[in-house]
């Protein structure tokens, strides 16, 4: 009677051994939603109850429109592993190896370098003044916590509570943080080395384009 032999793990593949970290803006995709929802509301709306050249404009509207909305609020996202990033922006996709990537720059709105001097802006991680005051109120809170009460004593909390280690950041931020350490970490890879790929993305320039031109056209005839 024989035992049956154990099979050696499967090895990794690329896939599995470089698995994507997606980054999008929360606000954006539900912002996106609620338009889209909207829009379709309307539009279906005006082609079953439209009369006349109403049905064929609301049409033309929505071919123009959704791609639009759903380019600039659900499309946007970035894709991270250990070879690469992909930026996917309202009309382009741009794929950097991290061998290429000089660095990344924080303003009104994040943007990524490379080391031909090029930059890409960085759509799903907007730049949020009004987080990054709110993320330094509750550090500046949290530095306090920790003075003195009154008469110049120590305060005594009755129940120890954990304490945030370093500084407290906004969520884009901290995106940005964690894209700059993946460039230290795997820069010098050979498998992140290679060419920046742009792509415009046929997919959304297309309908949008036919919509326009389709809406001109009912407009313009009386």
């Amino acid at each position: 009677m024989t035992t049956p032999d154990h099979q050696p793990p499967a090895p990794d593949t690329p896939e599995s051994q470089f698995k994507d970290r997606v980054y999008r803006s929360p606000s954006g995709v539900a912002g996106g939603a609620l338009l889209l929802g909207i829009a379709a509301w309307l539009g279906i709306d005006a082609l079953v109850t439209g009369e006349g050249r109403t049905p064929w404009v609301a049409l033309a509207t929505l071919l123009l429109l959704v791609p639009l909305v759903a380019a600039f609020t659900l499309r946007p996202a970035v894709y991270a592993n250990e070879q690469r990033m992909r930026v996917r922006n309202p009309f382009r996709v741009i794929t950097l190896p991290w061998g290429t990537v000089e660095a990344f720059r924080s303003g009104y709105s994040n943007e990524v370098l490379d080391k031909t001097g090029a930059k890409y802006q960085v759509w799903a991680v907007p730049v949020s003044l009004r987080a990054r005051n709110r993320a330094a109120r509750k550090e500046a809170r949290g530095g306090a916590a920790g003075g003195r009460g009154r008469l110049g004593q120590p305060r005594q909390a009755p129940h120890p509570t954990p304490v945030a280690t370093g500084p407290v950041r906004a969520q884009g931020d901290q995106i940005i943080d964690e894209l700059r350490e993946l460039v230290e970490a795997h820069g010098k890879d050979p498998q992140a080395q290679g060419d920046v790929s742009v792509r415009w993305a046929y997919e959304v320039v297309a309908p949008a384009a036919a919509g326009a031109v389709l809406l001109a056209i009912l407009l313009s005839v009386a």
